[in-house]
């Protein structure tokens, strides 16, 4: 796989794309699965985001300039790791995450462990392409042979086709994208109490993995307000969305400072 641009953090875990020592806020993204920090650079170089926001991605091991790590195969220790790394950023700035498909439960994860800590949960979560923890159904992409996983990422669309044409990148990519789905399709929330903070849910209206329904079951996770912004498109709706993203985003971060209680809304709108 390509090597991500230098991170600005000595952490391994957290990638610095928009260094901002003064930022109000820092936005934490978490990747899809088989994704990487990267991923998240055109987010961090948006200019629609707020001037005064810092985003982090998240760099899983075993891609990138981490592909000679362990890959973890399992949600619950990639959320208990990231919770570690977080705490470098313990400070008076608040978190808000962002994560898309697999990174969605595990940005979900990561702030149920920080609200059980002495930092508290992140200010807001912005959830996206996945389906609320609540709705289990065990998924069998990861049982798939290699030419049918191909397949699947290639309906998909989050991976570079020349990655996939290319039989030495796809030797190291097929390894990490199975790893990656078993992970999340092994995945079972354990019920607690719903998180306080906002989440903003996002999703394509012709996503096959993330029904419109089933993305707005995430309401029942927060006793804080809901907001569903639903976009034409698949699965990976925001490679053609960007803009809007950020905006969804930049709403989302303006509403710390603006208002803590305003009333829960589900937003249907076609992007």
């Amino acid at each position: 796989m390509p090597v991500s641009p230098p991170p600005h953090t000595s952490d391994p875990w957290i990638r610095r794309f928009r260094p901002r020592p003064e930022a109000d806020v820092r936005l934490v993204c978490f990747p899809h699965a088989g994704g990487s920090a990267s991923y998240f650079h055109p987010l961090a170089q948006s200019p629609t985001l707020l001037p005064d926001t810092e985003v982090l991605a998240v760099q899983y091991p075993g891609r990138q300039d981490r592909r000679r790590e362990r890959l973890l195969d399992g949600v619950p220790e990639m959320a208990d790791l990231v919770t570690e790394a977080l705490a470098a950023f313990d400070d008076d700035r608040p978190l808000a995450f962002f994560g898309h498909s697999m990174g969605a439960v595990l940005a979900f994860e990561v702030a149920q462990r920080l609200r059980e800590g002495a930092g508290g949960e992140p200010r807001a979560l912005f959830v996206s392409g996945r389906r609320a923890p609540s709705l289990y159904r065990r998924g069998t992409v990861h049982l798939l042979n290699d030419a049918d996983l191909v397949g699947e990422l290639r309906r998909a669309g989050g991976t570079d086709p020349r990655f996939l044409d290319d039989e030495e990148l796809l030797a190291e990519i097929i390894p990490v994208v199975r790893n990656d789905y078993r992970a999340v399709e092994l995945y079972q929330w354990t019920p607690t109490s719903p998180l306080s903070c906002p989440i903003t849910a996002l999703v394509g209206d012709r996503d096959p993995q993330a029904p419109v329904a089933d993305v707005e079951a995430w309401r029942q996770h927060t006793d804080g307000p809901f907001d569903l912004n639903v976009f034409s498109g698949g699965h990976f709706y925001l490679n053609t969305h960007q803009r809007g993203v950020a905006d969804v985003i930049t709403e989302g971060l303006k509403a710390l400072a603006g208002s803590a209680q305003r009333p829960a809304t589900a937003r249907g709108n076609a992007r």
